[in-house]
């Protein structure tokens, strides 16, 4: 028997993409290193290959036209960040054309030290309606797409420890179901559908999107705020194009954000020259706010 382990994300700045793809790979080390090295205490004589499969990186759009349907030899670690506290609202048609077919899931959600609010039991939920069962969920920390400063540099070095942590705790709980059910597909399915979905934290009905707001308690909008380019500074070079998740930057203007945008801020943070930035008030404030608030370390929250 053959089962197959990956990751799968949406990630503008790379923080979701690091935590999913090193969970995934320290989770298939401990499924194979238990399964197939010798001399290792409870590997079988009926072994199973733990197979390490591409990742799966959903953040271009194109990515989000394919289909992409799984099977219960599948084990997927399944990562989304964090946008006002949900999924992000723009992934929801994409995640709706998934087809579980009984895989194994793992939901990951990465926040920017804020809060993750009901993105987690958001995440998890979706994946159980579209066919998978969730074993193991976690919230981790990535540095806040609006900052440099809220949550810099992570997730850092202690975060990845925890992510290993995390993936090898996870793995054992996967290894000692299939175990359990000694190789036969339908006695996993069925012990996966009585053990439920993994529990989480988070409200059901789920919240409403996470407003920001001004000191008076005025909501500040800024959903259709949009970065600026330095024209000055701009030398031509797409890389912000190619980075969009949304595709709103032509690569006949490139720097110019003539679309949708969900302020991941990935053509910001990673623009060579520094030539796209922010100036809206309302945006302003709302970071200099999360930054004067939300400083103090968060650690990762694991749900096993």
């Amino acid at each position: 028997m053959k089962k197959k382990i990956r990751a799968m994300y949406f990630s503008g700045t790379g923080t979701t993409a690091k935590v999913a793809a090193g969970a995934a790979y320290r989770m298939w080390q401990e499924l194979d290193k238990t399964e197939h090295k010798t001399g290792v205490s409870g590997a079988t004589d009926d072994k199973i290959d733990y197979v390490k499969e591409e990742n799966i990186n959903f953040t271009p759009p194109e990515a989000r036209e394919k289909k992409y349907t799984f099977d219960m030899d599948d084990i997927v670690v399944f990562a989304t960040p964090v946008i006002a506290g949900r999924v992000p609202n723009v992934l929801l048609k994409f995640l709706n054309t998934l087809e579980g077919g009984g895989a194994m899931a793992v939901p990951l959600v990465v926040y920017g030290n804020r809060n993750f609010d009901d993105a987690l039991i958001e995440l998890r939920n979706i994946l159980e309606e579209r066919g998978f069962h969730t074993v193991a969920a976690a919230a981790f920390i990535g540095e806040h797409s609006f900052s440099k400063i809220l949550a810099a540099g992570r997730p850092d070095i202690e975060d990845m420890k925890t992510v290993e942590r995390f993936a090898k705790l996870a793995a054992e709980k996967i290894l000692s179901a299939v175990r359990e059910a000694d190789g036969d597909n339908e006695r996993l399915e069925a012990a996966l559908k009585a053990a439920g979905p993994v529990k989480v934290d988070g409200q059901e009905p789920l919240r409403g999107y996470y407003q920001p707001r001004d000191r008076k308690g005025n909501h500040i909008n800024i959903l259709k705020v949009k970065p600026k380019l330095n024209k000055e500074k701009c030398d031509g070079c797409g890389i912000c194009v190619s980075l969009c998740p949304m595709g709103s930057i032509s690569e006949e203007e490139p720097g110019l954000v003539k679309g949708i945008c969900i302020k991941c801020c990935a053509c910001v943070k990673k623009c060579p020259r520094e030539a796209l930035y922010f100036d809206d008030p309302g945006y302003l404030y709302h970071k200099e706010e999360l930054e004067a608030q939300y400083m103090e370390r968060k650690e990762p929250s694991l749900f096993l």
